[in-house]
């Protein structure tokens, strides 16, 4: 014969110090940074109108450190640019949730997300606009861009 007591079907929940974990959470449209640490950055991208596809007239890129991005719930489009000084050329990765995507030094880059998707993104926490410029997409580009998405969502 047994002497345990039986644990409990549903025990009390436990208050949490803040000083031991800290909870965060965005719920928003587009970008906000949630945890800054030492060097790095845990941010949330979520929908926002601005990333639909027809609206993306350009790339950007980060000169000084790698951008990972991880989809949690709904579609992402990542499309990286190739060139140095201007893009030549535009691919695209439809993102599976749980991958992590680490778009390396100086790609250009740019995303398109369906109004469900939440993708965490970790990145240095010293990425600025003044280390993260901006090019034009060409019409062509752009074009390219509305047919990856086209092709990928089929027919979004």
């Amino acid at each position: 014969m047994s002497t345990k007591s039986p644990k409990p079907a549903n025990p009390p929940p436990i208050a949490m110090k803040s000083e031991l974990l800290e909870i965060c959470e965005y719920n928003g449209q587009g970008y906000k940074p949630l945890v800054d640490f030492g060097a790095w950055r845990v941010a949330m991208l979520n929908y926002s109108a601005d990333l639909l596809p027809e609206r993306l007239t350009r790339m950007q890129r980060h000169n000084e450190t790698d951008e990972v991005f991880v989809l949690l719930t709904g579609r992402c489009i990542l499309f990286v640019g190739e060139g140095q000084g201007a893009v030549t050329g535009v691919h695209a990765e439809d993102l599976r949730p749980g991958c992590v995507y680490n778009v390396k030094q100086a790609v250009w880059h740019t995303h398109t997300l369906s109004p469900d998707a939440k993708v965490l993104v970790v990145e240095n926490r010293e990425t600025t606009y003044d280390n993260s410029p901006f090019t034009p997409l060409t019409e062509a580009q752009h074009q390219r861009l509305l047919d990856l998405t086209r092709l990928l969502w089929d027919g979004v």
